[in-house]
């Protein structure tokens, strides 16, 4: 039987590739679409301006969007997928916790509290259990999940690969950033055509304190963050989708790159629906990473890596992700399969 689920913020670039990820899942049946009071009542089609490759789903066009109120949303959805801005989420999004939904969030808002937790199911899927914390101290029938930010995302699965195998003291890293991580209304074409942005407000904040959550450890109680530090420069750069990052990690162990591109190989995947069938693809080619040509690696949700190279003090390397599949939506559908899987639906 298919889980019942909703989009809240359904209209935005976020919400629609949420929708297109969720209409054809084999557990999740969309049952509710949310948004401003000004697309309450209208159709999908009519709500959304829509941006995304290809139609609006068939099944999804028709559903009457509805406001973003606990209120509004029908009592047989289980689980709500929150594309919703920060600002906006962080009022509401307890609210819907509150009134018994259990939330996978995209949003930043809540991120860093202590009992939400933050995950990427490859990495810390054993975090989901902070969710007993999190109900016993608020009180609450619903639960509230979150995944990091896109920039972060991309990052961390190559830096636990690391971690496992040299133990990491600290990070550099440099990104690339596609335009689409700005939303569609981000970024005009006068500032990014012919130039970069050499600052993203915020996002190297959340870069350095999202990244030591994930590699945190987790005691069934307590969550304790991982103390190697990060320091993040983020640039906005004129490509459409992708985020492609540089890498400087120094290891607590003398660090083998060979040893490190077996690491990042084997990293292991997850048995969930979205999951990739490898979770870091390695190449080999000095040109690789690049946006175009791996943004897509296995649908979206896949991790690649450029040659690893040694460094005095550990080693380099290029990241790459697509941001608003494995860096957003994709992510908050991951975590939506790992509560399915954990019993929180």
């Amino acid at each position: 039987m298919s889980v019942r689920v909703g989009v809240i913020g359904a209209t935005g670039a976020v919400g629609q590739r949420l929708i297109q990820l969720l209409a054809p899942h084999e557990e999740f049946e969309i049952g509710a679409l949310t948004a401003s009071d000004s697309s309450a009542g209208k159709a999908y089609s009519d709500a959304a301006k829509w941006r995304a490759s290809g139609p609006i789903p068939a099944d999804v066009a028709d559903i009457t969007v509805s406001a973003t109120d606990p209120a509004a949303v029908p009592d047989d959805v289980d689980l709500l997928f929150s594309s919703l801005p920060s600002s906006v989420g962080e009022q509401l999004e307890p609210e819907f916790a509150e009134a018994g939904y259990v939330v996978s969030s995209n949003s930043s808002n809540g991120r860093l509290d202590d009992d939400v937790p933050l995950v990427i199911p490859e990495v810390n899927a054993d975090h989901v259990d902070l969710l007993e914390v999190q109900r016993e101290e608020r009180g609450w029938d619903g639960a509230l999940l979150k995944n990091p930010n896109c920039s972060t995302i991309t990052m961390v699965p190559p830096l636990a690969a690391l971690d496992d195998a040299f133990g990491l003291e600290a990070v550099t890293v440099s990104t690339l950033q596609a335009v689409s991580g700005a939303g569609y209304d981000g970024v005009t074409s006068m500032e990014i055509i012919d130039n970069v942005l050499p600052h993203i407000g915020g996002e190297e904040e959340k870069m350095e304190t999202e990244s030591r959550k994930l590699l945190g450890s987790f005691d069934g109680a307590e969550l304790s963050w991982n103390d190697f530090e990060v320091s993040a420069s983020c640039n906005r750069v004129p490509t459409l989708d992708g985020h492609l990052e540089n890498v400087w990690a120094e290891t607590e162990e003398t660090a083998d790159p060979a040893a490190a591109e077996r690491a990042f190989a084997e990293m292991p995947t997850v048995d969930l629906p979205s999951a990739p069938e490898q979770l870091i693809h390695v190449h080999d080619d000095p040109n690789r990473p690049q946006p175009r040509l791996d943004r897509n690696a296995d649908g979206g949700q896949a991790i690649s890596v450029g040659p690893v190279q040694e460094t005095p003090r550990g080693l380099q390397f290029d990241t790459l992700a697509h941001n608003t599949i494995r860096g957003a939506a994709g992510a908050s559908v991951l975590n939506g399969e790992l509560l399915l899987e954990r019993g929180y639906l």
